[in-house]
């Protein structure tokens, strides 16, 4: 400013108050002074405790944002985990009536569903956590250190408890239909 001017200009004021003085109340007093002694109101005033609220406001509405996201992300993939276990289960009736008259008891077709179904899920989750750290890893090399993705050991270990709960509950109902085949059905099916 002072190339522009010809004289010292002053750009800004910062205040810290004491622990003890009401934040409100220094806002208001000094807006009230800086106005008395410019006649006009030709400044801004910020109060950083708000400007970190409203930081910590938007952080809050993102990470529910993403949660939301993650929510509907999960529910659509189960729903396709259990459509691929149903189409298998169809594709392989024949199959599931030669097991059943060799001696397979319905448990045992439905532990296979449900096995097949926890390790499609768990493949799925492996293949999302590397993506995940490869995406991260590609994001900190462009922030340049401004930003840096964290990675937790633990978001790894939840994911992958996630990803076996999925498969269980969502190959359930495959596992199930599997199960209840009639033999003599199954194997007339071809």
């Amino acid at each position: 400013m002072y190339r522009i001017v010809g004289k010292p200009v002053l750009t800004g004021i910062s205040v810290r108050l004491k622990d003890n003085v009401d934040n409100e109340a220094a806002i208001s007093a000094i807006s009230q002074l800086l106005t008395r002694r410019h006649g006009i109101k030709d400044f801004q005033l910020y109060n950083f405790e708000q400007i970190r609220k409203s930081i910590e406001h938007t952080s809050m509405t993102f990470s529910i944002l993403i949660l939301m996201v993650a929510c509907i992300s999960l529910m659509i993939g189960s729903i396709g985990v259990m459509n691929i276990m149903l189409i298998s289960v169809t594709e392989r009736t024949h199959e599931i009536g030669v097991r059943m008259a060799v001696g397979a008891r319905r448990s045992d077709i439905m532990q296979q569903f449900i096995i097949e179904a926890v390790l499609v899920c768990l493949i799925g989750g492996a293949l999302g956590i590397a993506l995940s750290y490869i995406t991260g890893a590609l994001f900190n090399a462009l922030a340049d250190g401004i930003f840096a993705a964290i990675y937790s050991w633990q978001a790894a270990v939840a994911a992958f408890f996630c990803s076996t709960l999925i498969g269980i509950i969502f190959g359930y109902l495959p596992a199930r239909k599997a199960a209840r085949m009639d033999p003599v059905i199954s194997l007339a099916s071809e």
